[in-house]
């Protein structure tokens, strides 16, 4: 089953807590996966940050309780039940939903603070909806993940108004920033003629020269496919060389007898990067990108309050 959202662990973190007992977060966790009965795989999904969706889900549920005033927190990642959530699970745990929490006047102020809206959010002067039935974490995920894709598009779109020429080098560019080699080493990488006998481009595997990593690059429309006779030609071009690495990039897309081609030779290591992969790569590598604004999501340090100040 699909992960239930944040403010619906609301109600087995209160029956975990109901017996009036101090519960420490990975049992309160643990209660919650057991109370859906999710599977490992499950329980192990994560977001792009690394974080376990569950252990985000079940603690923003823990702090919105918290902001309640329906559990408390006595001591680090340790939670009781107050008795404010006593009265308030008199009838029933499930009772405890967002419209609850928004009727007790000590969530209020929080609820205000993260601006918080019943339907959902749009951030001002992006073309980004985020439902509300999201955590504050999983939000602010969302939504760079919704700005690098349309920035993805802008990339792929200004690519294709490059030269064959210009774009083989840009790909060597970027296997350069990503640590194949160094620039100095790799000048004829980058301006080597195109399509030298069926290699587009060469860096070297490391820094210090013992390998080399041979490119093909196909500046091909996105609506088109790389099929498998495309990796078979890339394949003939480096034993014509005596290589046996090599990455195939392109602005498009793989065929599955390509991928599965590609997949299967053994004496041959060949790496297929697609359109999405090779923005998603510049954008890592700050390559042809530009950062805007750096935003630093921060959480309490529990080791620094914990120790004798």
């Amino acid at each position: 089953m699909p992960i239930p959202k944040y403010f619906e662990f609301f109600a087995p973190v209160m029956e975990c807590l109901k017996d009036g007992e101090q519960h420490s977060s990975k049992e309160t966790l643990e209660y919650c996966a057991a109370y859906y009965k999710l599977s490992a795989e499950e329980c192990s999904e994560k977001l792009q940050s690394g974080q376990s969706i569950l252990s985000n889900r079940v603690g923003w549920a823990r702090t919105y309780l918290s902001k309640a005033a329906l559990i408390q927190k006595v001591n680090r990642g340790v939670y009781v039940i107050t008795p404010e959530g006593k009265k308030a699970i008199a009838g029933g745990c499930d009772r405890i939903t967002l419209e609850y929490l928004a009727e007790i006047p000590a969530f209020d102020d929080f609820a205000k603070k993260l601006s918080a809206k019943k339907d959902k959010q749009v951030i001002e002067s992006q073309d980004i909806t985020v439902s509300h039935d999201q955590s504050p974490g999983e939000m602010l995920e969302d939504a760079a993940a919704q700005l690098n894709a349309n920035l993805s598009d802008e990339l792929l779109a200004e690519i294709m108004k490059m030269s064959p020429y210009d774009f083989e080098g840009l790909v060597v560019k970027l296997l350069i920033k990503m640590g194949y080699g160094k620039p100095e080493e790799n000048k004829e990488a980058v301006t080597q003629k195109s399509g030298d006998e069926g290699i587009d481009g060469i860096v070297s595997a490391d820094k210090f020269g013992f390998d080399s990593i041979y490119i093909q690059a196909k500046q091909w429309k996105p609506e088109s496919v790389v099929g498998r006779p495309e990796i078979q030609k890339f394949l003939g071009a480096l034993a014509g060389q005596g290589a046996s690495k090599g990455i195939f990039i392109t602005t498009t897309q793989f065929s599955k007898e390509a991928i599965a081609f590609a997949a299967k030779q053994l004496h041959s290591k060949i790496v297929l990067v697609d359109g999405r992969q090779l923005a998603k790569l510049m954008i890592e590598y700050d390559l042809g990108v530009s950062t805007v604004a750096t935003y630093k999501v921060k959480r309490i340090d529990s080791d620094f309050f914990s120790e004798d100040v």
